[in-house]
């Protein structure tokens, strides 16, 4: 008698495009993870100028933006290459006819949680970025004095009075 659980099963075409389509959105995720830690990188920097431009006595580092923006990159490049083996492996798997994968979301849950710790620490550092500007820096006044001259000399418009 034929025993249809002795027999591998084939895959269907719709078990590896769905499997493609899988790690085509954790290959998404990653980038955006990189890109995103390359803006957060960059914002330390950008906040160095701004407190440069107000003329600022008071020097603050705010290298802290550079680590976290180091992370996120790192995270990014570490969930791509984790989803391109978890791949490799459901292929292998399909090919050889096992339909007994277990879903594990391990992967996205750690993400989650990761990109939930990292977004809370960036939180906090960004309020207490806030408070020490605020209470350091000059006059909101001057602050749109500084943005106003930027915005004029940056863009080549008309004279600003």
């Amino acid at each position: 008698m034929n025993n249809p659980e002795a027999a591998p099963q084939r895959a269907n075409l719709s078990d590896y495009l769905a499997a493609e389509r899988t790690l085509l959105a954790w290959i998404r995720t990653g980038l955006a993870m990189m890109g995103f830690g390359f803006v957060v990188a960059r914002f330390g920097l950008f906040l160095q100028e701004l407190h440069a431009a107000e003329n600022s006595s008071a020097t603050q580092h705010y290298g802290l933006s550079l680590w976290f923006g180091t992370a996120l990159i790192a995270l990014g490049i570490v969930v791509n290459v984790v989803a391109g083996f978890h791949h490799l492996r459901l292929i292998r798997q399909l090919d050889r006819g096992e339909t007994t994968h277990s879903h594990a979301t391990a992967q996205a849950v750690t993400a989650a949680f990761v990109l939930a710790v990292v977004g809370l620490a960036m939180a906090i550092y960004l309020i207490s970025v806030s408070g020490a500007s605020t209470s350091g820096s000059g006059s909101k006044k001057e602050v749109s004095l500084v943005q106003q001259h930027w915005h004029c000399s940056d863009f080549k418009q008309a004279p600003c009075g």
